[in-house]
């Protein structure tokens, strides 16, 4: 993966025994084990399918698809060079501060434009103040 982008597929050690050498030309192998590289990955069905970069014997470029069961996939990783990706630093968002109601009865409501699950609605802000009992609606 020269790139970063794309994804490393792991299989069971039982699987590559039963693939056996026709697996052996896409593995690639590492500390973290043998897998094939592959530019796509589609799980929808009952085979995984794969998509390779690959070469001709006359050195042309061809992209190759290599399917197999589900059960014989281990693990899926996916190797990307945006920052979007996976687990990072986030953006801190400001909460809203509650503030007590006018008639003095200690229930809060959310005071922030946009917010809530009224909001698409275009209901007030007095339908976020919890129902009696203590329970919103």
């Amino acid at each position: 993966m020269n790139d970063k982008n794309g994804y490393a597929v792991f299989f069971f050690p039982q699987a590559l025994e039963a693939l056996g050498e026709a697996i052996r030309p896409y593995l690639q192998e590492t500390k973290a084990g043998a897998h094939v590289v592959c530019r796509e990955v589609d799980t929808g069905g009952a085979l995984v399918e794969m998509t390779l970069d690959g070469r001709t014997t006359a050195g042309e470029a061809i992209s190759l698809e290599l399917m197999v069961p589900t059960n014989m996939v281990r693990m899926i990783v996916s190797a990307r060079s945006d920052e979007a990706f996976g687990f990072g630093p986030r953006v801190a968002v400001e909460v809203a501060q509650p503030i007590a109601d006018a008639g003095g009865s200690g229930a809060q409501v959310e005071v922030e434009a946009g917010a809530g699950p009224g909001a698409a609605s275009g209901a007030a802000p007095e339908a976020a103040e919890p129902a009696p009992g203590g329970k919103k609606p």
